[in-house]
């Protein structure tokens, strides 16, 4: 799924790509899972409070109670004011409402919730610096400090005209309904009709210098708010809409009348929560984003789809090998540091992310592209493979990691080419010379295939989630991870990766064996079976998968493919040595005992 079909990807790239640009827009709804009442709310239950101090019976709706009574909407500075006659007194009401007691805090309310503790880290790694709150609780500003991040809070004009500039401030809260503290908050709809010209003249900046991402508030009510939002004279930056089912009325119109994008959510917790897990991750494998990728793919596409743009498809691939070989100056691809499991996985994941754009572009030009084409992956694997040679010093392990996106181009293409069924370029291309890390004249088969290269080894792989009892936990992971993920834009649609790769074991032990002459081969197969009657030959998921030798290689029992083969120069253009190949690699396979 590309980002489109996923806005919570989209926006978890934007947010990470744009560091600090989004502003957040937060509503009632992230604080009800802490079970804070909205202004509304606790102004409709101080109605209800003095009406039966007064002796009024219980109402079905105090609101239409109170507007038939006094002839207006409850205004909640004035109920306070009968309520209580000191500012210490009205404090203590809403401490009611808005303070944890005790139980309170043992059964996880009035606390910060999931949601509030998922935006403070996204406020301490810097990725989102203003907040902008309808709610005036404090939920927000405790879980930044529980983080370490001390905001600056603005809950009133008085408030904005001492506080510290927006662009110097690591955390900006604007709270345009105030803070319970202050009996000044806005609730009424008269009094959200309109804000003071500095609010007006604050917010104009935020919308317009920020992408703005929105939760927990429906835009049905604070007018001032959705006039802001509308007179932004630029787009220069996304509006994202969090909403728990589909987006109505106001808050739709306001979204469209933006170019607003709606991400579907549970609710606020998992939205954010997800949001921040999201963006660590990117932080960590500092994978393209998705968009990139799939420009990359579409010009490939394009290219390949006219001669006369060989140069263009050439340039495209170059661009791709350079950017993996920048990518390497940065620390987190140093060929030092801590091997555990975790930091194994990390480094997996930070080259397949910057391998993905060749990949998969060197899969098309193995299904699509030319003998000329094919050319430019070769080029490019090579150059690959030459930088991974140039540093000597380091783990063993990262030294040998710095092949693998050569070793990824090199299946990607390998798999288009056999899909294609273009077995005279798939077999020039397993032959073609290179030099591994020791300077060792090989062919490519045997450098950067998935069973031949250097670090395919076992006991690194099996650091991988769920593959520490594999016997083959990187050509496991390469199908059931990697390319299951990135054979659909270079494979035939509901192709099995599976089998696909089965196969091109198969043929890839034909192609090793060619090394030995036929007689010698011969010899080894007219042993007797107690004794080795087979040769060795790069072992994969053949090993142990029963598909392979109960299904996938009877194709390779048809005279008439094996003939195909051989004209294409596999067995050196012997249809019988091909026989004699596949049977040592079966006698191989069956002698290892991993099934």
């Amino acid at each position: 799924m590309t980002a489109f079909g996923d806005p919570a990807t989209q926006l978890a790239f934007s947010i990470h790509e744009n560091r600090g640009v989004f502003a957040l827009l937060l509503g009632s709804g992230l604080s009800r899972a802490a079970e804070i009442p909205t202004g509304w709310e606790i102004t409709l239950d101080l109605v209800r409070r003095v009406a039966l101090a007064q002796g009024v019976e219980e109402q079905d709706d105090w609101a239409a109670w109170y507007v038939e009574k006094e002839g207006k909407e409850p205004d909640y500075s004035a109920l306070l004011a009968q309520l209580a006659s000191t500012p210490a007194e009205r404090r203590a009401i809403l401490h009611s409402y808005i303070e944890p007691n005790e139980e309170d805090r043992e059964e996880g309310r009035k606390v910060p919730t999931a949601g509030h503790k998922a935006i403070a880290k996204l406020v301490r790694s810097g990725h989102v610096r203003v907040i902008v709150t309808t709610n005036f609780d404090r939920l927000m500003e405790n879980a930044l400090r529980e983080e370490g991040v001390e905001p600056t809070v603005v809950g009133s004009p008085d408030a904005l005209e001492g506080a510290e500039p927006l662009t110097h401030s690591a955390c900006y809260i604007l709270k345009l309904h105030g803070d319970y503290k202050d009996a000044r908050i806005l609730n009424t709809d008269a009094e959200l009709e309109a804000y003071p010209d500095a609010y007006n003249a604050l917010l104009d900046r935020i919308i317009d210098e920020h992408g703005l991402i929105v939760c927990g508030w429906s835009g049905e009510w604070d007018h001032a708010l959705r006039s802001a939002i509308l007179r932004a004279p630029n787009r220069r930056y996304p509006m994202f809409w969090a909403s728990r089912g589909e987006l109505r009325g106001r808050g739709a119109e306001l979204c469209s009348a933006r170019k607003g994008v709606t991400v579907p959510i549970a609710d606020a917790d998992s939205f954010f929560v997800k949001m921040v897990e999201q963006v660590e991750t990117l932080a960590q494998s500092q994978r393209q984003n998705p968009l990139s990728v799939d420009m990359t793919v579409s010009r490939a596409k394009r290219y390949l789809a006219k001669p006369e743009h060989r140069i263009q498809l050439s340039d495209l691939v170059s661009e791709e090998v350079e950017r993996i070989i920048a990518r390497h100056d940065q620390d987190d691809f140093a060929p030092h540091g801590p091997v555990a499991a975790e930091d194994f996985q990390k480094r997996v994941a930070l080259y397949e992310s910057i391998s993905e754009g060749l990949a998969k572009v060197c899969g098309l030009i193995g299904r699509w592209g030319d003998v000329a084409q094919l050319r430019t992956v070769i080029d490019a694997i090579k150059g690959v493979l030459s930088f991974a040679a140039e540093t000597q010093g380091g783990r063993v392990v990262y030294l040998e990691m710095r092949s693998y996106p050569a070793v990824l181009a090199y299946q990607a293409c390998a798999l288009g080419l056999q899909t294609a069924e273009r077995w005279q370029a798939l077999h020039e291309f397993m032959g073609v010379e290179v030099e591994n890390r020791r300077e060792r004249t090989k062919r490519l088969l045997d450098v950067v295939g998935p069973s031949t290269w250097e670090g395919s080894k076992k006991d690194y792989w099996q650091n991988m989630p769920d593959m520490e009892r594999r016997y083959t936990p990187f050509q496991d992971h390469l199908v059931d991870g990697t390319f299951g993920k990135w054979c659909s834009t270079f494979l035939p649609p509901r192709i099995s990766v599976s089998d696909v790769s089965l196969f091109a074991e198969g043929v890839a032990a034909i192609r090793h064996l060619e090394e030995v002459d036929k007689a010698q081969l011969q010899e080894t197969m007219s042993q007797s079976e107690h004794g080795r009657n087979y040769l060795w030959a790069p072992v994969g998921r053949g090993g142990w998968a029963y598909q392979y030798r109960e299904r996938i290689s009877k194709r390779f029992d048809d005279d008439e493919f094996i003939a195909v083969l051989a004209k294409a120069g596999f067995g050196r253009g012997d249809p019988e040595f091909i026989k004699l190949a596949i049977e040592s690699h079966k006698r191989l396979l069956a002698n290892l005992h991993w099934y």
